[in-house]
């Protein structure tokens, strides 16, 4: 994969899959809803008809709790998203955006300005495959980018980006994918993009562990947590295309924020998340489920 902080369609489709999964199951019984999910998934149709008991018995033949591994990182930044909203921030960048629908299915204010930074082929695909009348669509803007010869900054100021305004950026399920200087050489456009204002920062990182010492990315009692760990590695390299050669622990993500003046608010795992989001509709995982080889961290910056 090259350096750039985008991703291939199969991981993109593979995350759109545990939405529909999520979304399949019953008004009172999902976490989120993703409506359009299934607009960018092969066999969509043969997954509606399977159902989503199914589906997820089917997900943990592959590893058990990655499903709700995936799913509690979505409606963690769902929150986020809803929440700052809220409070009024007024610019929301998704960075490599994949088949991301948070600004068609979330209720966000008109008021919320949407950069999506993608790859160019893929947001064409991306568009192609969504309905021409989508909620919120006069918010959003594409920004394609060709980091072969192309700079972020460039793009999203030349897409309307305002220097002066509150912004969340994120960067989800990417951090794994690409070299630790493409993930710094992006936090330093970040930081000199709201030098003049407050930003939030929400990504996630695949913790340095997961080589090192196996089982403690897992829950206690989880089975063959080191077959587990190399089966998740070569299935992205093999049958996505798309190696994780990235891993990082805390203290190191948190110097690398710190250099470009975020700090901390949160850092969390499904291990957190669990009885948070899954105990309300009776689904909660037991410890020996518990998949949290991936943090999901919330950093701001505020000019002073």
């Amino acid at each position: 994969m090259s350096n750039s902080i985008f991703t291939k369609d199969g991981t993109a489709q593979g995350v759109a899959k545990q939405r529909l999964i999520e979304t399949m199951a019953g008004p009172d019984k999902r976490v989120i809803n993703d409506p359009y999910a299934d607009r960018f998934i092969m066999g969509a149709g043969l997954m509606k008809l399977m159902g989503h008991k199914l589906n997820v018995w089917l997900a943990e033949k592959f590893a058990v709790g990655f499903h709700e591994h995936i799913i509690s990182r979505t409606r963690f930044i769902d929150d986020l998203i809803e929440k700052s909203a809220t409070e009024g921030v007024e610019q929301y960048v998704i960075l490599g955006a994949g088949y991301d629908s948070r600004a068609h299915r979330l209720e966000l204010p008109s008021s919320l300005r949407i950069f999506e930074v993608d790859q160019p082929e893929v947001q064409d695909r991306k568009r192609s495959k969504l309905p021409k009348e989508l909620p919120n669509s006069e918010n959003v803007t594409y920004v394609p980018v060709d980091f072969s010869h192309q700079s972020l900054t460039e793009r999203l100021l030349d897409s309307g980006f305002d220097k002066t305004k509150s912004t969340v950026f994120t960067l989800e399920g990417v951090t794994q994918y690409i070299t630790k200087e493409a993930f710094n050489s992006t936090m330093k456009e970040m930081s000199r993009l709201c030098q003049k204002t407050s930003s939030i920062f929400a990504l996630s990182f695949v913790n340095e562990l997961l080589n090192k010492n196996p089982e403690d990315c897992f829950g206690r009692g989880y089975l063959n947590p080191e077959k587990k760990a190399n089966l998740i590695k070569d299935l992205s390299a093999k049958a996505a295309g798309e190696p994780w050669i990235s891993f990082y622990s805390t203290e190191e993500i948190e110097g690398l924020l710190s250099q470009n003046g975020y700090s901390i608010t949160e850092n969390v795992t499904l291990e957190d998340l669990n009885s948070l989001y899954f105990g309300p509709v009776d689904r909660a995982l037991s410890e020996d489920q518990i998949f949290k080889l991936e943090h999901f961290v919330i950093a701001k910056t505020k000019i002073e």
